[in-house]
């Protein structure tokens, strides 16, 4: 950037939340663009969610799970949390709209001490909803999957199965006098457009060169999910304790 370039950076933006912020800082000083590569806000399907979660489709929400596991790659540098989590974790707070104020990070290390292969990692926000991320490679099939539950519907977004990738549930819990009675409708699945997400990711880094726009994954979208990965190491480091979020 002091070389009067724009970045484009891919996630995470750094590995310890002062150095995302001294690159933010830096960007806002020379004027340049930096953007960050959380790839899976640029999938059309998760695009179609945000917009079904914002036009109050699903109601309140209640919580949110995404996993995301695989048999590989086995990295020896970095844990499962870092190399696999910064996905989820960037497209959860976009749909939250907010950062957690706690959180809780368990998992186990077996093919490299000391360097986690599978975590789970538990968000607590302050309006009461729920986040939990489920990340491997040591797992027998590949599954990539984010379920966000409402209080009017539900939906689920497949990253991995060829059909279906997004289906709206119109599943519900009313409660009567006699106690919680299930609702179950019919199940719609949501169309979108077929654009490469890695493509629409370069196509709006480019577009934010030409235009100095603010591009959606910005430095401060990158700092954000830079602060919930440092909450989750802690806590790991730490056998599960809640940490804050700071």
């Amino acid at each position: 950037m002091r070389a009067g370039k724009d970045v484009f950076v891919e996630k995470p933006m750094a590995l310890h939340l002062e150095e995302g912020l001294r690159m933010r800082s830096e960007s806002e000083r020379e004027g340049r663009i930096l953007m960050v590569g959380h790839l899976m806000e640029y999938h059309p399907a998760v695009r179609a969610l945000r917009q079904l979660v914002s036009g109050g489709a699903l109601g309140e929400v209640f919580y949110i799970y995404s996993n995301r596991l695989n048999f590989g790659k086995i990295r020896t540098e970095e844990n499962a949390l870092w190399s696999f989590a910064p996905h989820d974790i960037a497209v959860i707070l976009r749909l939250a709209g907010q950062l957690p104020v706690e959180v809780t990070c368990v998992g186990g290390s077996y093919i490299t001490p000391e360097l986690a292969d599978v975590t789970v990692s538990c968000l607590k926000f302050k309006n009461g909803m729920r986040a939990h991320i489920f990340v491997s490679w040591l797992n027998p099939f590949k599954e990539q999957k984010l379920v966000v539950v409402g209080e009017r519907k539900m939906a689920v977004f497949n990253d991995v199965v060829d059909s279906g990738k997004l289906v709206l549930f119109d599943q519900r819990v009313r409660v009567n006098e006699q106690g919680p009675v299930l609702q179950k409708g019919e199940n719609d699945e949501i169309g979108f457009d077929a654009d490469e997400p890695l493509k629409v990711e370069c196509r709006h880094f480019l577009d934010c060169v030409a235009s100095r726009e603010t591009p959606l994954t910005d430095a401060s979208s990158g700092i954000e999910v830079l602060r919930v990965l440092e909450a989750c190491q802690h806590s790991l480091q730490n056998d599960g304790n809640v940490t804050a979020v700071r």
